[in-house]
């Protein structure tokens, strides 16, 4: 694993209270299947960290379907966090634009108007280069960093569930 200075921070969870049913779906895509395949082992290097954590994996065609998938699945099952892992590479059209507006939109949105949070795992690089950067190479592994989000959201959420309980 290989972390700048600055960011070493982000995979710290020692600390972590986990509860024994959590719950984390990834929702990934069908393109760029080997860079969206180590972000999805580096998540579950993560995850083999807490045998109780259950995980579940679901693929869609492309990124602006993400949100799509992650509130339907909410809205039946609703897991504790949601993971969005995608790699969009720029091409020579504004379809990159498009796709990444679309995606990030859709991701912030569930952020504010769904109960779990939904960890933005998007790579959105210049080439392929780039997304090799950003799973396990000088800009760390992105699927590590996106696990440990979803489990340090998912407890800041049960520890809010806990306040109100004690509130009452």
């Amino acid at each position: 694993m290989s972390l700048s200075s600055e960011n070493s921070n982000l995979l710290q969870i020692n600390n972590l209270q986990i509860s024994d049913d959590l719950q984390v779906v990834i929702v990934y895509t069908e393109w760029n299947e080997s860079i969206i395949q180590e972000l999805i082992n580096g998540a579950n290097r993560i995850f083999a960290q807490f045998p109780a954590v259950k995980v579940q994996a679901f693929q869609v065609p492309g990124c602006v379907e993400i949100p799509f998938a992650i509130n339907q699945h909410y809205q039946t099952l609703r897991a504790d966090a949601y993971i969005a892992f995608g790699c969009v590479i720029r091409g020579e059209t504004p379809h990159f634009d498009y796709v990444c507006d679309a995606v990030t939109q859709g991701i912030s949105s569930l952020n504010t108007t769904i109960d779990s949070p939904t960890i933005f795992g998007i790579l959105t690089v210049n080439k392929i280069e780039e997304a090799h950067d950003r799973i396990g190479g000088k800009h760390g592994h992105k699927g590590e960093e996106a696990a440990v989000a979803a489990l340090k959201m998912a407890s800041l959420q049960n520890s809010f569930k806990t306040q109100r309980k004690l509130s009452k």
